[in-house]
């Protein structure tokens, strides 16, 4: 089974083959060190330091260990296309893929020595730079491999971070992957350090070549990691301060998640005619984006873009992204978007239910999430109705493409949210004009009768963070429940 990519080869890069070059006789800092790690690892993908470039075709193998029972399992070709995906997704060029059943996992190497002569005659024959296995490697696997087969081999974890590093372009997103990518690497030191055999290193003779020095490296990188986490402990707390202020002007806060690649940007750009990237392509939103959103009512809400999940996601990415993906905990409504179309669309539901397991929000899932559909417009008749049945919660057919079932979508927010509300009777004075319209900007009139003296009874719905906000603004107001 053979891939072409139709978009140009991109620079790539390999984070499990950073390199930290360290002045052993000067005090090197953790900023100094993280700043060679970007340096050492700004070579392209497949390019020499001598500026001889190589090809950058990749050999996707994907490790069959047999656990595709159930109903939610993937099938193995669709494991293998996100393989190949994720590979595109990176510019990579995809010569050739595959699925290799595995009876017994090697220790050493993953794989059999037949089946390792066989791949490696393959590799050889389509001159593939590297090669993606779609699974865990150890980082002894990885180093056995690599001479193997004599090429750069990346398991799913490292090829993930790549894409994550190549997407993220805000100083958040920055620090997350960095963070992750540190820790995937601290584990992964050993394999890496083939420069450090120009060094003697260690006491005596108990030291072989380099020892001291990938002791100063490991101690170097955990003390990056220390000052990341100290960083994004700082964009938690300023998220907090951001999450108060629209407290303080509360909009209800509608969170979109979903598997990668379902459409949740398509889906945002449509609802908020806004021009966040959306592509046919594995992780193009990585930085989340928030926009405000008028429902049928004229209710003002804010609409949150998540980045997208995926199976085997990296556990360093989940602690990473944590910051990032609070919006999601705090958001009043969570949409989940799936591609309807998709051949495992089934499996993908049950892997974001895992994270956002994962993350604290098993009573949400439990209670069933509202599940947008999309991409309809690829579906027949018979298709839709079988994933209609299929959904636990409320089930939202849409095509974020064309705009089928939009209204319908904005319609359900809108009684979602007004079945959230808190209905109040109050009665405001002729006098208090600045109380009325307080309720009419911030709540939804019901009712309201005049009488001969010219106080309004009001019923009014409240959310509660508005009711909380409208007792502590008007403390003297006579409130029926």
């Amino acid at each position: 089974m053979r891939f072409r990519r139709s978009c140009p080869p991109r620079r790539f890069s390999c984070s499990t083959e950073r390199k930290t070059r360290v002045n052993s006789k000067e005090e090197t800092t953790a900023d100094q060190t993280a700043d060679e790690f970007d340096s050492a690892s700004a070579l392209p993908f497949g390019e020499a330091e001598d500026g001889e470039k190589e090809a950058t075709r990749a050999f996707v193998v994907h490790p069959d260990l047999g656990k595709t029972e159930g109903p939610d399992s993937r099938s193995i070709d669709g494991r293998v296309q996100e393989a190949v995906g994720l590979a595109e997704a990176i510019g990579l060029d995809v010569q050739q893929a595959e699925a290799v059943r595995l009876k017994a996992v090697r220790p050493a190497t993953l794989f059999g020595t037949g089946v390792l002569e066989r791949l490696g005659a393959a590799i050889n024959a389509v001159k593939a730079g590297v090669v993606i296995v779609d699974g865990h490697l150890s980082p002894v696997q990885q180093r056995n491999l690599e001479r193997e087969w004599q090429v750069k081999v990346i398991d799913r974890t490292g090829l993930i971070l790549e894409i994550f590093g190549a997407r993220a372009r805000t100083h958040e997103g920055r620090l997350q992957v960095e963070l992750a990518a540190l820790t995937y690497q601290r584990s992964r030191l050993v394999r890496s350090w083939t420069h450090l055999e120009r060094q003697r290193g260690g006491f005596g003779f108990l030291g072989g070549p380099g020892e001291s020095q990938l002791e100063i490296d490991r101690r170097l990188i955990g003390d990056r990691i220390a000052k990341l986490k100290r960083e994004l402990e700082e964009v938690k707390r300023t998220r907090e301060l951001h999450r108060g202020a629209r407290k303080k002007v509360p909009h209800p806060v509608i969170a979109l998640v979903g598997y990668t690649n379902a459409g949740k940007s398509t889906l945002f750009n449509r609802l908020t005619k806004a021009e966040v990237l959306a592509e046919d392509m594995l992780f193009a939103t990585l930085d989340p984006t928030m926009r405000g959103l008028s429902l049928p009512s004229g209710r003002r809400v804010i609409l949150s873009d998540t980045v997208g999940f995926i199976s085997a996601l990296p556990t360093q990415l989940v602690a990473a992204f944590r910051a990032t993906l609070e919006e999601v905990l705090e958001a009043d409504i969570i949409l989940h978007v799936r591609d309807a179309s998709h051949a495992d669309t089934q499996a993908q539901k049950a892997d974001v239910e895992a994270v956002l397991r994962s993350l604290g929000l098993d009573a949400k899932v439990d209670a069933g999430l509202p599940e947008v559909l999309n991409k309809i417009d690829q579906l027949d008749a018979e298709g839709l109705a079988d994933q209609t049945r299929r959904v636990t919660g409320t089930a939202l057919p849409v095509s974020a493409l064309t705009g089928q079932g939009i209204e319908a979508l904005l319609t359900y927010l809108d009684e979602a949210l007004r079945n959230r509300q808190q209905v109040i009777a109050v009665t405001i004075g002729p006098a208090d004009g600045r109380h009325l319209a307080w309720l009419y900007a911030h709540g939804e009139v019901l009712t309201r009768e005049d009488d001969e003296e010219g106080q309004a009874h009001l019923t009014v719905g409240l959310d509660p963070a508005e009711l909380a906000r409208y007792q502590r603004q008007f403390p003297d107001a006579e409130i029926e429940q």
